[in-house]
This record gives C-alpha cells, structure tokens and sequence, in this order.
C-alpha cells in the first residue's frame, strides 16, 4: 500500500474508507505473520510471531467493531431522517 496516495475523502457514509483501508492492510500483516509461523520452526521465534498474530487479530477484530458501529449509526440517521 502506498502511504503517499492514502487520502481521506471525507465523504464517507455508511463505513469509513481510511478504516476499510486500514482493515486490509492489517487482514494482509496477520496472514504473514501466519506464514512466517507455518515456515519457522525455532521456538522462541515462533512463540514471538504468534504474539504478533494475535496482537495483530485483535486489531483486526477492532478496526471491524468500529466499522460496525460506524455502520449502524449510519443507518440510526438514516432511519431517523427518514421518519420526518
């Protein structure tokens, strides 16, 4: 990804592109490191690497709760504005 042509747009609706795009990016690191872990067999780095996964998961499950909160009050609006 390059960092040069990430540009919030701002008009964002129903998800924010800069968090879709950090969810990507995150999705992609996570199933390096699960490479990296299914190629390394030195203990004390595969230990080191599985705590990168799950660090990195754990953002990745963060990035889609707020992605999912962005969404649903999105659709509150929407629902309210629609009632008038």
């Amino acid at each position: 990804m390059n960092l040069e042509n990430l540009r919030c747009d701002h008009q964002c609706r129903n998800t924010c592109a800069m968090l879709t795009a950090a969810l990507a990016q995150e999705t992609m690191t996570v199933r390096f490191y699960q490479q990296v872990l299914t190629q390394c067999d030195e203990p004390d780095v595969h230990n080191f690497v599985r705590s990168i996964v799950e660090e990195r998961s754990a953002s990745v499950i963060r990035i889609m709760q707020k992605l999912n909160e962005i969404k649903a009050r999105s659709q509150t609006m929407d629902g309210i504005q629609s009632s008038f």
